[in-house]
């Protein structure tokens, strides 16, 4: 059964920094596009950035050049590096799969304090 876990969520002040990471299990990671999606209260849950398994990036708007994302594949994680942190970046944070289909994991709460 496919595992995605993400780690590394909490609670920083306005302009820190946080590294998630997401760890999958039982499936070929190599060749998935890997991503993160974040949703906060009340809202629609948006696209953060993504990786494909060629290494090409994209990112929302909203995080270029405040995020960094990255995957090592030898050790089937991505990592999504939050510096400049923002409280509008508040939400819960999930880390996502996609080939054929998507697999999600449970979320990271991510809280950046004013």
């Amino acid at each position: 059964q496919v595992q995605l876990v993400e780690s590394g969520g909490g609670l920083v002040q306005s302009g820190g920094s946080l590294r998630l990471s997401c760890a999958a299990s039982d499936i070929s990671f190599s060749i998935y596009t890997m991503g993160w999606y974040r949703q906060a209260p009340g809202k629609q849950r948006e696209l953060v950035a993504k990786i494909t398994n060629g290494g090409s990036t994209n990112y929302a708007d909203s995080v270029k050049g405040r995020f960094t994302i990255s995957r090592d594949n030898a050790k089937n994680t991505v990592y999504l590096q939050m510096n400049s942190l923002k409280p509008e970046d508040t939400a819960v944070y999930y880390c996502y799969a996609e080939r054929a289909r998507a697999y999600w994991g449970q979320g990271t709460q991510v809280t950046v304090s004013s």
